[in-house]
């Protein structure tokens, strides 16, 4: 294999069946076939003590720089194949060929070659990393709003000895929960609603050496990248700040009630929201009949389609607020569902146990005034098919919506907020990573991610801060910070062969890359998820990662043995996403589902990093088919890179073209997707466009 270097072992274990079913001797002399004098040893238990230990000195006594493990999935004993030194590449005979496959069969035995090979191809091919570090990386962090979660996140920041920049465009701390007049029971068992601690944490934060608070004052600029953000601040001083991660704990304002007049709202002072009521009880008499109206607004496609998850409990709350300042008062509550989850159930009951305090469930037919009262008529209620009550005020739950992010002024190609989705809160990822925004170092916290109730939003915020605090440390070693955690590489381009096309800076998901003027684009290496889309979208092969790039890919593709059109024995070449499709592929080898041997798997960072070089290389080669499987992408997206799985659909009037210009049939290039737990569909599959190919035929150019 010419120009691979001479630097390189293989180690191949022989236990867990790998043994039983691959001739493991075979695939030495393969490997001495491609690379010269490639340094090599089979274990039957690489991963023990014994195995380990033969393994390092295999590398110091050949002086490797380059090692490649063929045993199990690359998705497991990570730890113990992890070495300084040598780049590892793990070559899955396991999952993907002894389970799967019948063992000692001829084309078994050729497809855990050519998996050697692809594992040595990719090892000659690939470059010495050097990590990206910016050359000032501050631990600096900055925390936008001064409500609940924002107080959290700069207290929790500060606590664990960073420099936080707190800033509040209202003069003064506290937000929607420095208003409230009481809290609900925290603890089982308590009865007793407990007076707010905002107070005393708004006095910790301000208090406190590594806190600093900006009142009055609002973001004018966020440039830069995790490590070294620019933020201008609009306010008297004109305050310049250079921090590492920001902290989004904008909080979220009430539906607007105007839309409501079916409930009532705008027709008399005395129908009031959650928030009206609140403000109302600290300072003015409660009258002696009020009237709750749950999911004002909510659970409603005319106007917000979710539950925010704080209303039930709200009113509950408030009711006894009416309850302890009227002791003769009669609440009514009128309900679609009530929702109260863990120990706010027991809350809900105390409330409800309550005999002045009245609960039916029904919908609200029509708000009148009735003299001096509100008339409120309820039909389909669990006491009549109509009922009408006369009280002194309504109050409406009305739902909560997050505040916009435009206000954050990002200096980003791709917009100055942060991307939302569908309901217009900031979202990264919302199965697997629900602090992370689609701008890496920046994380939401609080209700800009999700309606929640306090506890979850001290809880978020928390949890959001460590995230920032974790960017702040990964950036220092040159890391990324997830999915691929721990990933040193970074996208460097060749921009002599740039052509302005701006393809990789409108499909970075993460606005990775600003752009000239002319159209040129400038990467901020550090707001890189290592993703791989941007190969995927360059048509010119400017980009490339260390160990992931045009040429690697390329060679690995062209590694293979192809047998001719008589041998009968075709080809498909699969791209798996790492992220679902493999791990799915591996659980098919777990349960031992057979797969096809004639497929030959390079698992890619994301469907969307396949660039149509591979796929013409591929077949030029003369691989029968072309096998693409990713995460499901649309609504309920799965992809970890948000829209990889959506591009590669979008992408695929390209790829037809280039099946008319090579004169092949459509169907030699598929594309599908599966959830991570579904391995019994990708078996299926799998095996069912084998059978395919086998009908339509070889490819033409195994002939050339």
């Amino acid at each position: 294999m010419e120009g691979l270097k001479k630097n390189m072992a293989l180690a191949v274990c022989t236990g867990c069946s790998i043994g039983e079913c691959i001739d493991v001797d075979h695939l030495i002399t393969v490997a001495g076939e491609e690379v010269d004098g490639i340094a090599c040893m089979k274990h039957p238990a690489l991963c023990s003590e014994e195995g380990l230990g033969s393994l390092h000195h295999l590398v110091r006594d050949s002086g490797a720089d380059r090692l490649a493990i063929a045993a199990c999935s690359p998705r497991v004993k990570s730890e113990q194949f992890r070495m300084d030194g040598p780049y590892v590449e793990r070559i899955n005979l396991r999952e993907q060929v002894a389970w799967v496959m019948d063992p000692d069969a001829e084309d078994t035995l050729m497809c855990a070659d050519d998996q050697v090979r692809m594992g040595l191809a990719k090892l000659g091919a690939i470059s010495d990393n050097v990590p990206y570090i910016p050359g000032q990386v501050f631990s600096d962090i900055l925390v936008v709003g001064g409500g609940l979660a924002g107080l959290t996140a700069a207290l929790e920041g500060a606590s664990a000895g960073y420099r936080v920049h707190l800033v509040e465009k209202k003069g003064s701390l506290g937000g929607y929960a420095g208003r409230i007049y009481k809290l609900m029971p925290t603890i089982d068992g308590q009865e007793e609603l407990i007076e707010p601690d905002t107070s005393a944490l708004m006095e910790q934060v301000v208090s406190h050496p590594e806190v600093k608070v900006y009142l009055g004052s609002t973001i004018d600029s966020i440039s830069g990248e995790p490590g070294n953000f620019s933020v201008r601040l609009e306010n008297e001083k004109g305050t310049e700040l250079t921090v590492g991660s920001v902290v989004v704990s904008t909080g979220w304002k009430p539906y607007d009630a105007t839309r409501l007049g079916h409930l009532g709202y705008g027709l008399s002072p005395q129908i009031k929201t959650l928030e009206e009521f609140e403000k109302q009880v600290q300072e003015e008499a409660v009258p002696d009949r009020v009237l709750f109206v749950l999911c004002a607004g909510s659970r409603d496609q005319a106007h917000l389609p979710y539950c925010s998850s704080y209303c039930c409990t709200a009113a509950l709350k408030q009711a006894l607020y009416v309850r302890e300042k009227n002791p003769e008062s009669q609440v009514f509550i009128v309900y679609r569902d009530i929702r109260t989850t863990g120990f706010q159930e027991e809350f809900y009951k105390m409330v409800q146990s309550d005999d002045a305090i009245f609960m039916t469930r029904g919908i609200i037919d029509s708000v009148s005034l009735a003299d001096t009262q509100v008339r409120v008529k309820v039909k389909d209620s669990l006491l009549d098919d109509m009922i009408s009550l006369d009280t002194d005020m309504v109050v409406l739950a009305t739902g909560m919506v997050p505040s916009s992010t435009e206000d954050l002024q990002l200096q980003y190609r791709l917009g100055k907020g942060l991307p939302e989705i569908e309901y217009s809160f900031s979202d990264s990822h919302f199965i697997c990573f629900p602090y992370e925004t689609r701008r890496t170092g920046i994380y939401a916290a609080g209700t800009v991610r999700a309606p929640m109730d306090l506890e979850s939003r001290r809880e978020d915020a928390e949890r959001a801060m460590r995230k920032a605090i974790q960017c702040i440390e990964c950036v220092k070693r040159g890391e990324a910070v997830h999915p691929r955690a721990g990933d040193l590489t970074f996208p460097d381009l060749y921009m002599d062969r740039c052509t302005d096309c701006k393809r990789c800076t409108e499909e970075c998901p993460f606005g990775a890359y600003d752009e000239t003027e002319k159209g040129t684009p400038l990467p901020n290496p550090s707001r890189c998820r290592r993703c791989g889309i941007c190969i995927g979208s360059c048509p010119e092969r400017v980009i490339g990662f260390s160990d992931f790039s045009i040429n690697s890919v390329s060679a690995m593709i062209k590694s293979i043995h192809v047998p001719d059109e008589f041998e009968e024995k075709p080809r498909i070449l699969m791209f798996v996403c790492e992220n679902d499709a493999y791990p799915a592929l591996d659980a098919a080898g777990v349960n031992r589902l057979k797969i096809s041997p004639y497929v030959r798997i390079i698992p890619v960072r994301c469907l969307g990093s396949v660039n149509k070089v591979w796929i013409s290389d591929a077949l030029s080669h003369g691989y029968d088919g072309i096998l693409q499987i990713g995460c499901k992408p649309g609504d309920d997206y799965q992809c970890h890179f948000i829209h990889g799985s959506e591009l590669t659909e979008q992408r695929g009037e390209n790829l037809q073209e280039t099946l008319e210009t090579m004169m092949l049939e459509p169907e030699r290039i598929r594309t599908s997707f599966v959830e991570i737990t579904d391995y019994r569909g990708i078996q299926e599959t799998i095996n069912e466009y084998v059978e395919e190919l086998e009908l339509i035929g070889p490819n033409p150019f195994k002939s050339l």
